[in-house]
């Protein structure tokens, strides 16, 4: 995945004492779908977009069974989830996305996008429009929620904030697994196959946001 040329910064990682071995370096023959992908602007998505394109056909096609209607929603959903992050973060982001097998949870192939912002968290972007309407209620999990279950934005034109739920939709509908964790708190949609739990709390603080999609094959 290139971590180890993504990783600084945000993170303090020195290498120069460590000996990394080379199967954890990238390798053209792996099975990675994108590299992890800095994102600062709406140009950086369309480069990404154009790049997994170019990499779907083999990947998606040949070992999760998607075909080409399935792809298309796939690159829609990869852009719409990214495009969060130029439009409410406030800051930097990055993308990867892998192919892995799940032999103990699942027994298939399975896809999975990884996207996170070093930016003001989901409940600092929303706080101006529904802070007050929450009053004491309000909070990470409460707030990732609304994003996720109600297309809460913090934009009021009409229109803004369906982004989150209809890749939510795709992902119900695939049966995958669809998390987002921000601030203290963790949200999502689980599927039978993974143990999970669907929201949890008290978490270590994130600044920013994390989402996880993994989706199986057909």
């Amino acid at each position: 995945m290139d971590f180890f040329k993504k990783a600084s910064p945000p993170f303090e990682i020195d290498t120069s004492t460590i000996q990394i071995e080379d199967r954890f370096l990238r390798s053209s023959h792996s099975d990675v779908l994108l590299e992890i992908t800095k994102i600062e602007g709406t140009d950086d998505i369309h480069s990404i977009v154009d790049r997994v394109k170019g990499g779907a056909e083999v990947i998606l096609r040949t070992h999760l069974h998607y075909d080409s209607a399935a792809i298309d929603s796939f690159i829609v959903a990869l852009s719409e989830i990214c495009q969060n992050i130029p439009e409410h973060s406030q800051d930097i982001g990055y993308v990867g996305i892998q192919k892995y097998f799940y032999g103990k949870k699942l027994g298939k192939n399975v896809v999975k996008i990884a996207v996170m912002d070093s930016g003001i968290g989901m409940k600092k972007s929303l706080s101006q429009r529904y802070g007050d309407l929450y009053g004491e209620k309000w909070s990470d999990a409460l707030a990732i929620e609304l994003a996720l279950f109600k297309s809460a934005s913090r934009y009021e034109d009409i229109g803004r904030g369906h982004g989150l739920t209809s890749v939510k939709k795709m992902v119900q509908k695939w049966n995958g697994k669809f998390m987002i964790r921000s601030g203290t708190a963790k949200v999502g949609i689980v599927p039978q196959w993974d143990a999970t739990k669907p929201q949890q709390s008290s978490l270590s603080f994130f600044p920013g946001t994390q989402i996880s999609i993994v989706l199986p094959e057909f």
